[in-house]
């Protein structure tokens, strides 16, 4: 799989299909494996980005984390891969990525897809955790944080009946760097509120939540779904965080029947 030099950063990512440009942002502490079942999907009809994140996956573990960092990267891909706009999508933090390309260069977004994501800003409560995952991370290492962050990208079921599938999860988060642990935990901490831009949105927005995720529940898409003008809410039965692994067919038919509609 190939990597583009951006900046002096070395970017691993997937590119496949031939159609319009998709690209799809993972979460944390994860990598563009998160969007193996979209890519052999969807690339059918869609040209299929998936990046790894600065410090996660196969990607460098760079220095100068932050959302904005994050987004700039992903501009410098598309730049690189001679693509000018895309319907662009993603994960949790991958959400707040999103979000900040979409406030910095909204000419290259066609379309969102906000996947088990939130806009608000972290409370003092949350910020106070990430601080604390920083310190275990540091101290325990990078399987200590898949150890914890497991059971919220899983439902129960899932992780008792597909093994296999839990054992991958886990093997994802284990692998990543402990400095693109906390460099993505620093910048998820300082990341601004996007609450304020949802009414702005212009271009069509898919929401999809897994109705078991305990991280970004059902009620906080269904919020933003109320503030985005031009937006679908998909509601995936049994999913927890991880929708796109979880129930990967209801995602990708949601992805589709939602792109359908665009014009």
């Amino acid at each position: 799989m190939p990597t583009a030099d951006l900046d002096g950063v070395s970017i691993f990512y997937h590119d496949e299909g031939q159609g319009e440009p998709l690209l799809l942002v993972h979460g944390f502490p994860l990598s563009s494996d998160l969007y193996q079942a979209q890519r052999a999907a969807l690339s059918r009809r869609f040209r299929v980005i998936t990046p790894d994140l600065r410090g996660m996956g196969r990607s460098d573990p760079q220095p100068g984390y932050s959302m904005d960092t994050y987004a700039d990267d992903l501009v410098a891909l598309l730049d690189r891969l001679g693509v000018g706009q895309a319907i662009v999508g993603g994960m949790s933090m991958g959400g707040y990525v999103v979000f900040a390309l979409l406030r910095r260069r909204p000419d290259r977004v066609r379309g969102l897809i906000l996947i088990d994501t939130k806009a608000a800003a972290d409370t003092e409560e949350g910020r106070q955790g990430r601080y604390k995952m920083i310190d275990q991370a540091r101290s325990e290492g990078a399987t200590a944080i898949a150890d914890a962050m497991l059971p919220k990208m899983l439902t129960e079921p899932t992780r008792d009946q597909q093994p296999e599938l839990a054992e991958f999860v886990h093997g994802m988060m284990a692998a990543t760097p402990v400095d693109g642990i906390t460099g993505a935990l620093e910048s998820m901490t300082l990341r601004p509120d996007s609450t304020s831009m949802l009414a702005a949105i212009e271009v069509p927005t898919l929401i999809i939540v897994g109705n078991e995720d305990q991280v970004t529940p059902v009620a906080v898409a269904q919020e933003m779904h109320k503030a985005i003008p031009n937006s679908e809410l998909v509601i995936i039965d049994g999913a927890a965080h991880a929708a796109t692994l979880e129930r990967p067919a209801a995602v990708n038919e949601a992805i589709e029947e939602w792109a359908n509609q665009l014009t």
